[in-house]
């Protein structure tokens, strides 16, 4: 069955989604939907359903010499809002932008030494591009870059903390691919193909006003455990204050004896102090053996505390006036919202509420397994880069 095309123009960014199964249909669906403007890039965010490789090649064959990147997802933001089962598309105008990109393999054998000779590469091929333009962008361009990364690598806290340091000054965001909770494995689309293990790197240089933002709803309780067992290499913590750790959990948030859910630990976050600020840790899935698998970085001797939710709605709405008070209403956010505050709106039954203020305000992502923002990788965000008109 194929969905609606919803192309926007509005000024100068175009957007569009399609529920297409066959990837030759999506991806002319697509390319029909951003319409005629001439385009730097291509971002699509795909459901794990569709076959990557046709798609990859359908998309090639679409968009030509127009580059095109991208990831799979735990579920899709269109310009209507929240859907599932969709490939989602958003273009930047080669009039407002400059973009170079570069895939990084092996992200598991990631060094931060690599991260330099990334940034450089970087860095190097946007002066080169930025001096061929026909049309300057001007001294006042500025650059932000995004990170899209498999989400199953476990090693996002190793390269954004690595590429942050090496961009120096650029603001950066981005997130981890999906599968739709499956967690087999995820993908990140770079010059025709999908790969694993992998993650592509875009900076963009505008003229257009832009901001990079992280917002959550959660604050800390007076509920404390230390992980007193773990295997950070895994993500896995087998103890906390010396019990099993699920059974633990379930205790200190008052589930004891309930099988724990994604609904639960969507709804029952915990958090870590850094840096004089609350970081949402959350919780993959519990493990046969009561462990828990966490979405991040974990170790024994971390002090965790329960956090307890403020409502979403308004901690949107206050993220949007923070917003427009910078860059003016945004002619484009390119959003990425942890799976984790998906399963938390429908619970909640606040997923239609949610999901029109996503298409109200030119919400385009994805829902991702963690998000990243300058140097730090977090979970159970809303993360992105708001982009203001001409």
């Amino acid at each position: 069955m194929t969905g609606p095309v919803r192309p926007t123009s509005g000024d100068g960014m175009p957007r569009a989604v399609t529920h297409a199964e066959r990837p030759d249909e999506a991806a002319r669906e697509l390319r029909a939907g951003l319409g005629e403007v001439a385009l730097e890039l291509v971002v699509v965010f795909c459901a794990p359903s569709y076959d990557r490789e046709a798609l990859a090649d359908a998309l090639a064959g679409q968009f030509g010499m127009v580059p095109v990147i991208g990831c799979t997802t735990a579920g899709e933001i269109g310009p209507g809002g929240y859907t599932t089962n969709a490939l989602v598309a958003v273009g930047f105008p080669t009039e407002d932008f400059c973009i170079v990109t570069a895939l990084v393999d092996h992200v598991d054998r990631f060094e931060i030494a690599d991260s330099t000779a990334i940034a450089r590469s970087l860095l190097s091929r946007r002066d080169r591009a930025m001096g061929t333009r026909p049309v300057p962008l001007g001294e006042e361009a500025r650059s932000f870059a995004m990170l899209l990364i498999d989400g199953l690598s476990m090693s996002e806290e190793t390269v954004v903390s690595a590429l942050h340091n090496a961009l120096i000054d650029i603001p950066l965001f981005g997130a981890s691919a999906g599968d739709d909770l499956h967690f087999e494995r995820t993908f990140v689309l770079h010059e025709g193909a999908f790969h694993a293990d992998a993650a592509v790197v875009a900076l963009f240089t505008t003229t257009r006003p832009f901001t990079v933002f992280r917002t959550q709803h959660f604050v800390s309780s007076d509920r404390k455990m230390v992980v007193t067992g773990a295997d950070p290499q895994h993500r896995i913590v087998h103890e906390i204050n010396a019990e099993p750790a699920g059974r633990e959990y379930a205790r200190l948030v008052g589930l004891e004896g309930e099988p724990l859910t994604p609904m639960i630990f969507a709804s029952h976050p915990v958090v870590v102090r850094v840096g004089g600020q609350y970081h949402v840790r959350s919780i993959q899935k519990v493990n046969d053996d009561e462990s828990l698998t966490f979405f991040c970085a974990i170790d024994e001797g971390i002090v965790l505390t329960v956090a307890e939710g403020v409502d979403p709605v308004a901690n949107f709405d206050g993220l949007i006036e923070g917003i427009e008070a910078e860059v003016g209403a945004p002619d484009l956010i390119l959003g990425c919202d942890c799976i984790l505050r998906r399963l938390e709106m429908e619970q909640r039954q606040l997923n239609a509420v949610m999901s029109d203020r996503l298409a109200r305000h030119r919400v385009v992502g994805f829902c991702a397994y963690g998000e990243q923002v300058n140097g730090m990788h977090v979970n159970q965000t809303f993360t992105g880069v708001a982009i203001g008109g001409r």
